[in-house]
């Protein structure tokens, strides 16, 4: 039996890593996901989270964004949006969550802005209506 299989991880950005590799445990969506040469044929969906994978008996360390795994007993290949060094990775995630809550405030602020002038048009159509009154 082989004692390595080759490893593909791929990001939107591009290859992250590409080679031989001894062992391969990734964050899955049930749980830690183990990979040895010969592993059984295997297609999952992967969660945001960490993984690691062993070259001559080193352990390397990465972080991936949600994704995709395809194994065979003689490659993997995972596909994710993000893959990187955990904290490259996590400071992505953080700009991204900045973002995202600047954007939630941005239309929270659009959504009182329309309600004040709201109530302004309501204050000046109440007004016509009494002045109206005065005149007749």
């Amino acid at each position: 039996m082989a004692k390595t299989f080759h490893l593909e991880i791929i990001a939107t950005d591009g290859i992250f890593f590409q080679g031989e590799t001894e062992h391969l445990v990734i964050t899955a969506i049930d749980g830690l996901l183990g990979v040895l040469p010969g592993h059984e044929p295997l297609v999952t969906a992967l969660p945001t989270g960490e993984l690691k994978y062993m070259i001559d008996g080193e352990w390397h360390y990465a972080a991936i964004s949600e994704g995709f795994i395809q194994i065979m007993p003689d490659r993997a290949i995972l596909l994710a949006d993000a893959c990187g060094p955990p904290e490259e990775i996590a400071m992505r995630l953080a700009d991204e969550e900045r973002i995202r809550s600047e954007e939630v405030a941005r239309q929270k602020q659009s959504i009182r802005e329309y309600y004040e002038t709201q109530a302004n048009l309501n204050r000046t159509i109440r007004r016509l209506k009494e002045s109206q009154k005065h005149f007749k």
